[in-house]
């Protein structure tokens, strides 16, 4: 089945999406089984070292714009036309790389491209809010350079959403919106939590099924989910592929975004994440346009 278009990707992390081919570009002196048993993993621990790991290998500007580039075109290939792609700034401070000619060399690739392109930093929830404030710093100098949001990623068990009030606080009346993974690892409250702070998007969200009451806030209010069925299975999140409640959430009236968060250490497409959809859980082509005009609808900067 084709991918509907035209169609945005919304969450998806520049450093999850750096292929084998292009870690060998980088780095030649590594070999494919060592990229295949450093990106192996079976639970959301495992997987957040082997994003460390693939992170590790990104050490300045060129490798930065060298996986942009890659990913650019994987998106124009599946006729994306419009893309926030999210940065991890959080792990370029944790690497101690100056963090300004990445963002340059990355603007530089981005409009190279036919995908419109606007940019997420993302803060390292379990680091803490003096640790991200810096996160939040960058993203607020470029509000009107390209970065259209600030987020929380990482483990949401150990960085609740409650200790970055503040930061989010700042962030909106700088001109910056707000993303939020939560509901992925933990529960319904975590989406609650998540909301109480100002998120206008959650990552993943999907547990919200767990509190009828949650999924009608989300329902009525019109607040979107961005899922990733591939990345939730892959990680343990959810046990069975079958299990997902992204339909019965769909049903319910939640608007649904499709995305591929990590799209090579989950060996996904957008294309893949479509297919699945209707092949799984039903969904009609009508559906799947629907949600494909949601991508655009609920884009930051979208037309």
């Amino acid at each position: 089945m084709p991918l509907p278009t035209p169609l945005a990707e919304l969450h998806v992390h520049l450093e999850g999406a750096v292929r084998p081919e292009t870690l060998l570009e980088i780095d030649p002196a590594l070999t494919r089984a060592e990229i295949e048993g450093a990106t192996k993993y079976s639970t959301f621990a495992g997987f957040l070292d082997a994003f460390v790991w693939v992170n590790r290998r990104l050490k300045g500007p060129d490798e930065y714009a060298r996986v942009a580039c890659r990913l650019f075109q994987t998106l124009e290939g599946q006729g994306v036309v419009y893309a926030e792609v999210t940065v991890s700034a959080g792990v370029v401070l944790w690497k101690q790389l100056a963090f300004a000619p990445i963002y340059e060399a990355l603007q530089r690739e981005a409009a190279r491209s036919k995908v419109k392109v606007r940019w997420i930093l993302d803060a390292i929830r379990q680091f803490g809010p003096e640790t991200a404030k810096p996160v939040f710093d960058l993203a607020a100098e470029r509000v009107a350079d390209g970065v259209v949001a600030v987020g929380l990623g990482g483990d949401e068990v150990r960085g609740p959403a409650p200790l970055f009030h503040a930061l989010f606080a700042e962030a909106r009346e700088k001109g910056l919106h707000l993303v939020c993974h939560a509901g992925e690892m933990s529960g319904p409250a975590s989406v609650w939590e998540a909301l109480e702070i100002g998120a206008e998007r959650i990552g993943h969200g999907f547990r919200a099924m767990d509190d009828p009451a949650l999924v009608v806030h989300l329902a009525a209010k019109q607040i979107p989910l961005e899922i990733c069925i591939s990345s939730n299975v892959r990680t343990g999140a959810i046990a069975k592929l079958n299990d997902h409640p992204v339909k019965k959430l769909y049903d319910a009236g939640v608007p649904i975004l499709l995305n591929t968060d990590d799209p090579a250490l989950f060996d996904c497409s957008l294309e893949s994440e479509f297919a699945l959809a209707a092949r799984e859980f039903g969904f009609t082509e009508e559906q799947l346009r629907e949600i494909a005009g949601n991508s655009l609808r609920f884009g930051f900067a979208a037309d």
